[in-house]
């Protein structure tokens, strides 16, 4: 894969979509398209990342985008944003006008609006076909905190810190900017820790966000925010309700009302997919239809707004994501390919109020601001995982006991081009430890 020196400076810092999977950068901006639209919808609740920087780093950002814009030889930057985010559409309009192919596009406050083929199809009116993605339609999309770390990385600058929301039960919900490789422990601690005895933390939002199995796991590349929340709270509940219990509850509780249809945003795309139906699969062997099949599952984006729609509270996202893991045991490949898609003529209206959503989830307590804020944290240690992103992992190019300064390389690709490169958050001295790399600062003699 030859690259142009834009890409490869992309590739040396390190680069992957900031919030998601965590596609490599450099992969993704090789391409041709028509446009480049900015993802800067931040639809899941409580997280405040991408509405800040759009505010607070304007000139970056819209830079960045222009390169962007230049690279994959599209017409248009197009910068999708809510409307409700006041500060950043004001910041916005003020600079755009520099740049003679960058727009803003309004959306309105709706779950999942942050979703990419919702963002082509509102900026575009074209849909990704099924089982596809956007550059099938002319189409890249991007991260508004991965167009600021693409800044950066013109500039020489690899990527060792990350913006993020920690909010929830803390004393003090803020965003912040961190040293990768810190622990959410620390984390937690900078927005003053919790006053709950009992709890776990969502890394990511409320929707789509995992459970954390240990608060002493380090920020990733891809770690968006956490959400610290009591032990007992029905959101949790929710998560770790595991797919035996859902499947019985399904066969015994499912009216079969096609609410969780109604909303699907797949389906109101035109894809091919009935999340009712497949419950009705669970409940009867049967989906009830000669033209639906069960490979349907494979076109779920995992958004779990079904289960917000549900007045049975179950959950067809996570049945769905159960039928592909044993689809794919299976053999099974996904047999919905179709590219001329209709949108469905209840789509505009059909959008789901984020404010309705965060009273469904019983977040409403949880609401609240969390700014920006300044903190000097230099940790004593940093753990950087081989892999932090979709893809392969990098190779260790540094050695037990070696002293390394923020910035330096510690991961390298080894030829592949899927894997992405890792670099020192903190000066100190490597420790090798499996698949990962520690740093340790050293002590000052006295």
């Amino acid at each position: 894969m030859r690259l142009s020196e834009f890409l490869k400076k992309i590739e040396e810092a390190g680069i992957v979509g900031a919030g998601g999977a965590g596609f490599p950068t450099h992969v993704k901006l090789n391409a041709k398209a028509e446009y480049v639209l900015v993802n800067g919808a931040e639809c899941e609740p409580l997280l405040r990342v991408d509405q800040i920087l759009l505010a607070k780093e304007t000139d970056k950002i819209l830079e960045a985008l222009s390169l962007a814009v230049k690279e994959v030889g599209a017409k248009e930057g197009v910068l999708a944003l809510k409307e409700k985010y006041k500060e950043a559409i004001r910041r916005l309009s003020e600079r755009i006008g520099k740049y003679d192919n960058l727009r803003i596009h309004l959306l309105k406050n709706i779950y999942p609006a942050g979703d990419e083929h919702y963002i082509v199809h509102d900026v575009t009116g074209r849909i990704v076909p099924e089982g596809g993605i956007p550059l099938n339609v002319g189409c890249v999309v991007v991260n508004v905190e991965t167009l600021l770390n693409i800044y950066h990385a013109v500039q020489g600058i690899p990527l060792t810190e990350k913006y993020m929301t920690i909010t929830g039960d803390v004393r003090h919900p803020m965003t912040v900017k961190v040293p990768l490789g810190i622990s959410v422990r620390e984390a937690i601690t900078l927005a003053g820790g919790t006053d709950l005895e009992e709890y776990k933390v969502i890394d990511g939002g409320p929707m789509m966000g995992k459970i954390l199995y240990s608060i002493d796991t380090p920020v990733k590349k891809t770690s968006k925010g956490y959400i610290v929340l009591p032990k007992d709270h029905g959101l949790i509940t929710s998560k770790e309700k595991d797919i035996t219990t859902e499947l019985k509850e399904t066969k015994t509780a499912c009216c079969h009302c096609d609410l969780c249809t109604d909303v699907c945003p797949r389906y109101l795309l035109g894809h091919k997919l009935h999340p009712s139906k497949i419950m009705r699969m669970a409940s009867y062997g049967s989906m009830g239809d000669r033209n639906a099949a069960l490979d349907e599952a494979y076109l779920c984006c995992e958004c779990g707004l079904c289960e917000s729609a549900c007045i049975m509270n179950l959950q067809p996202w996570k049945v769905n994501i159960w039928l592909k893991q044993k689809l794919k045991e299976e053999g099974i490949a996904n047999s919905n390919r179709r590219t001329e898609l209709t949108a469905n003529p209840y789509l505009a209206v059909r959008g789901f109020p984020v404010k309705k959503l965060v009273y469904r989830l019983d977040l409403y307590k949880y609401d609240v601001e969390a700014p920006y804020t300044e903190v000097d944290y230099r940790p004593e240690e940093v753990s950087i995982l081989c892999r932090q992103n979709i893809g392969a992992p990098a190779k260790a190019v540094v050695s037990e006991g070696e002293m390394v300064r923020k910035g330096d390389l510690i991961y390298g690709q080894d030829g592949n081009t899927m894997a992405v490169n890792m670099h020192a958050t903190i000066d100190g001295v490597v420790r090798v430890n499996g698949n990962r790399i520690v740093i340790s600062r050293q002590k000052e003699e006295k």
